[in-house]
């Protein structure tokens, strides 16, 4: 783990750039001597050499290029809002105090702040004092429902979070140097990645990772994508958005999946040929929720041929429930065909005789725009992308 001394990491990041500790210590008005000591501890504590010091400077060692690059990217993220609040917090702020600030505006509350941090509620409030008053200026709006975060602080925060996650990376980036392992991955997975992708590409990454940690999270769309932006999740897997829904991501397509509509295998309609959509319409459906590219597509199927989508619906992404209603009802389902497959083989749902080829969704990847995975990260990602691409029954994405 590197130290999270941002002073000391700002005068290694210094030393980088002018080569040399008087430089540095000219730069930031503090003594050779303490710059010397900085440094040192830095080497310490990261396991190994970060310069190679010679008559003619300070030059990065390997280990010490993986650190400049992190610690860049984490200052070149927090530096312009620091800037905004005020000046001096770029001299004066520890990473003690931003992890108060960041607690403090997600509990909307102290003493919740200070469970979370495992410190005394004087303990979290001093150092949010500390901070508002080093920047002449309230980060926090007391109010009744709770104390909320003004927009310079709200942006300080969101900054905040992605430059953590950068010193993460460097973490893990060190600890591979080391012969070691630090860190962990973070996935973001829609319903399709769950149950066709990842598994795949999870049980080939255990082969060569036996023990690296990995999380896996579900949940909406909107979800997973905030927490991506805020760097608690690496990447996504599943259905692409068009348009993409803010420019700080990249989307990467690696197949196409099409509209199944599905039935129960006791259902009037799976031993009908040519089903119309009048036929449809005539039943209840399970249906994803408003919003998601399959629930869209299948109103399309509707409303492309003049008519009203079905009224009759149960709002529901999950397949267990789809399923179940499915074999207990006349409804019928809605579903991504790769994710349906193996229902469908094992004879658990029969697929509609309608055509949906026409309706088709990307399937891929989204991460953020500005992210460098670690060797680790980059080796998970290139198995769910071969996972895809060596699978016979996907699709490849035009």
């Amino acid at each position: 783990m590197i130290p999270r001394n941002l002073r000391h990491l700002r005068l290694f990041a210094s030393v980088a750039e002018l080569k040399t500790l008087t430089a540095a210590s000219e730069h930031w008005h503090i003594s050779q001597p303490a710059v010397t000591q900085a440094i040192n501890k830095l080497e310490r504590e990261t396991g190994g050499p970060l310069f190679e010091r010679s008559p003619n400077g300070f030059f990065l060692t390997d280990r010490g290029e993986v650190l400049q690059h992190r610690v860049t990217s984490a200052f070149a993220l927090l530096d312009p809002v620091l800037a905004d609040i005020s000046p001096r917090l770029k001299i004066t702020l520890s990473y003690s105090q931003l992890q108060a600030v960041i607690a403090v505006a997600e509990s909307e509350n102290f003493t919740l702040a200070a469970r979370r941090l495992g410190l005394a509620q004087p303990t979290v409030h001093r150092a949010v004092t500390q901070v508002e008053q080093e920047a002449v200026r309230s980060l926090f709006e007391r109010t009744s429902f709770g104390i909320l975060p003004t927009r310079l602080c709200q942006a300080l925060i969101e900054a905040a979070r992605l430059a953590i996650y950068e010193f993460d990376q460097a973490d893990a980036e060190l600890a591979g140097i080391n012969g070691g392992e630090a860190g962990r991955i973070v996935i973001g997975a829609m319903p399709l990645a769950r149950s066709t992708i990842l598994p795949r590409a999870l049980a080939q990454f255990r082969e060569l990772k036996s023990t690296y940690p990995v999380k896996i999270l579900d949940g909406p769309y909107d979800e997973l994508l905030g927490g991506l932006r805020r760097g608690t999740i690496d990447f996504l897997i599943g259905a692409l958005r068009d348009p993409a829904p803010i420019g700080d991501i990249v989307q990467e397509a690696l197949f196409d999946d099409r509209l199944a509509l599905l039935a129960g295998p006791r259902h009037p309609l799976t031993s009908k040929q040519d089903v119309s959509l009048d036929d449809l319409i005539g039943y209840p459906w399970v249906v994803p929720r408003q919003g998601t590219p399959t629930r869209e597509q299948f109103e399309t199927l509707f409303t492309g041929a003049g008519k009203s989508p079905p009224s009759r619906v149960i709002e529901s992404g999950s397949l267990l429930l789809m399923r179940g209603l499915l074999n207990e009802s006349d409804h019928l389902g809605c579903l991504s065909r790769h994710q349906s497959q193996p229902e469908c083989d094992n004879g658990m749902l029969i697929t509609i005789d309608h055509p949906t080829d026409h309706l088709m969704r990307p399937i891929g990847l989204t991460y953020r725009r500005n992210w460098r995975p670690t060797s680790i990260q980059t080796l998970m990602f290139k198995l769910v992308a071969d996972v895809t691409r060596s699978a016979g029954m996907f699709d490849t994405a035009t």
